[in-house]
């Protein structure tokens, strides 16, 4: 069996900085045409010339790929900057409330505080990308705690873009099937495929902590459903997030997970269980490229049935579905 479609686009990415940048980027491109890159690095993206120049060097480490910047919205991030952060590259601007997840002790604390900022981007037509986890409720609860934010800002601002990340949570997808058609939502692979007893159910397994949380089966099928129907605001993005093992297997390891070499097969694969592969194009190749304005990609990725052991490490970094077979691979031409 062979599946053909668009070069997918990854709609949430994380690459890093330094050295691992160049090896995390390269396992990427031999899947993704395009990818929307996180700003949350240890020296934050907020500024036209930051922009710039990690737009270059993951050009410099990889040429064939097209990164599509964003900047990490912080108090140091004046309105005025907005039409220069979109003129150095920037299509997006990433909220993330203080504490979330990685690197957000910079974030905000009350939504309100940036609304002058969210005016300009709404003005300028950047998209509002929004890490949906309110750090103080319980790890459970705390995507849907944080939507009451979400309604806030698309009542205050109905012409702005905004994309609510890596779904995770039954109550989230109902929430977007009543939101206009300015807000979308990314969904990574790991909340298709995993649950909480996959993280935790015969022991804990520290790779496959993320955030937000994999939840329960009901959330996983919710998510699923959303996705199998065709429903145009739901598209991919992987939310790959590349950790050493030495950050993972400790005290209060790091929260992501490293899926970037094995997502496009994944997905792949789910799609068919499902007898849904006619709509892994539209998922992976077109309705983010929609949603953002962009044009699609050309050219196309095909994969072909011949199962394989996932690598138990890349680069130092222990991936999604280490050690374990999937069933499509990319057909080289």
């Amino acid at each position: 069996m062979t599946i053909s479609i668009r070069r997918p686009d990854d709609m949430h990415i994380h690459l890093r900085e330094g050295k691992p940048l160049a090896s995390y980027a390269a396992d990427t491109t031999q899947w993704f045409a395009r990818g929307l890159i996180m700003p949350n690095t240890t020296s934050p993206i907020t500024t036209p010339e930051a922009v710039s120049q990690y737009r270059a060097y993951i050009l410099k480490a990889v040429p064939a790929f097209t990164p599509l910047m964003t900047f990490k919205i912080t108090r140091d991030v004046k309105p005025e900057l907005v039409s220069a952060l979109k003129k150095a590259g920037a299509v997006a601007g990433k909220y993330y409330p203080k504490g979330a997840t990685t690197n957000s002790g910079d974030g905000g604390e009350d939504v309100g505080d940036f609304y002058p900022l969210f005016q300009e981007m709404e003005r300028e037509g950047l998209v509002l990308s929004i890490h949906c986890e309110d750090p103080t409720a319980p790890v459970l609860e705390r995507e849907v705690a944080f939507l009451c934010q979400v309604e806030r800002i698309v009542h205050r601002f109905p012409r702005l873009k905004l994309v609510i990340e890596h779904v995770s949570s039954k109550e989230t997808v109902s929430f977007l099937k009543g939101m206009p058609e300015t807000v979308g939502a990314t969904i990574t692979v790991h909340h298709l495929l995993l649950t909480l007893d996959d993280l935790l159910g015969s022991g804990i397994n520290p790779h496959l902590f993320c955030k937000p949380i994999v939840k329960t089966k009901a959330d996983r099928e919710a998510l699923r459903a959303a996705v199998f129907s065709g429903d145009r605001r739901f598209f991919f993005g992987s939310d790959s997030a590349p950790h050493p093992r030495r950050m993972k297997e400790c005290e209060n390891g790091a929260g992501g997970i490293y899926s970037s070499p094995v997502a496009i097969p994944l997905l792949a694969e789910l799609f068919v269980e499902n007898g849904a592969e006619a709509l892994l194009n539209d998922f992976t190749g077109r309705f983010g490229a929609e949603f953002y304005g962009l044009p699609l990609n050309e050219g196309t990725l095909t994969l072909t049935e011949d199962p394989w052991i996932v690598e138990s490490e890349y680069h130092g970094v222990v991936p999604l579905w280490a050690g374990r077979s999937v069933r499509f691979r990319r057909m080289l031409t």
